[in-house]
């Protein structure tokens, strides 16, 4: 198992920095939101990309993929009725896999609840198909650079459309595809019934990658989740992929929240 973390754990932290105390806790993947690359996708030039890919792997980090995609964006909307703006996300969504397979990623996890929960006006019928036809809409571009969208479920306190791991792998078939699978993320799967480890051991066949987090927002095992049998479980049906720790909450500082996620991860595998 690999462990990664996401670049927004850092906020305004200098790349040189976060990436030097990254290393130094241990991890060796590094997850990005795009918005904290730029505020224009449009304009982010191909050697800035070179730039920004040259000074991770530099550091000894391998560039896992996007995350966040269509987060702090204007118009877009996975589920939306308006055509021309499911049209629109398709779009920026290819933007975002060329932008991914520049950098040497090659998954992008899909969550953005604000771009995708849907209105009590509209079936939750229809928002699968608007969300099957946007993310179908990319997949030759997905087999093009040889990037995967890994479909996020999330609970119900981020919003109404995929709250579970089955609604998820739903819309997976619907688009019928290898390179549109599934992402589980521990904080969203504490909000299911179905307790965690079965959720691993039932999806393990569509999951390729797995985001490490408490129900608290903080990092693994900062709140009341065991982490020992998920990394167990993991183990058992044989997932080789990347562990990233993602938080939500920011209050107990970066130092603390990067170096005791991975101490606290280390110890539930060992």
């Amino acid at each position: 198992m690999k462990f990664g973390i996401c670049n927004e754990t850092f906020g305004d932290w200098p790349l040189e920095k976060a990436l030097a105390f990254a290393r130094e806790a241990g991890y060796t993947g590094w997850e990005i939101a795009p918005f904290m690359l730029t505020e224009n996708l449009m304009t982010y030039s191909t050697t800035k990309r070179r730039e920004y890919r040259k000074a991770v792997e530099g550091a000894g980090f391998e560039i896992i993929g996007l995350h966040w995609l269509l987060a702090k964006t204007k118009g877009l909307h996975l589920t939306t009725q308006d055509r021309v703006a499911r049209e629109d996300t398709s779009e920026y969504l290819r933007e975002l896999i060329r932008l991914c397979s520049d950098l040497g990623g090659e998954v992008m996890v899909l969550g953005s609840p604000l771009q995708r929960n849907y209105p009590k006006s509209q079936s939750l019928e229809s928002a699968m198909r608007n969300a099957a036809s946007v993310i179908r809409d990319v997949t030759p571009d997905l087999e093009e650079y040889c990037v995967r969208i890994a479909v996020e479920p999330l609970g119900r306190q981020e919003g109404n459309f995929l709250n579970t791991a089955a609604s998820a792998r739903k819309l997976i078939s619907m688009i019928d595809s290898e390179h549109v699978r599934l992402h589980l993320d521990v904080k969203a799967m504490s909000d299911e019934e179905t307790p965690i480890v079965d959720i691993i051991r039932d999806n393990a066949d569509a999951m390729i990658h797995f985001h490490a987090n408490d129900a608290n927002r903080q990092g693994p095992g900062m709140g009341e989740i065991d982490f020992k049998p998920i990394f167990q479980t993991l183990k058992e049906v044989g997932y080789d992929g990347w562990v990233s720790v993602e938080v939500f909450d920011y209050e107990p500082g970066v130092e603390r929240l990067v170096t005791e996620s991975m101490a606290n991860m280390r110890a539930a595998m060992d």
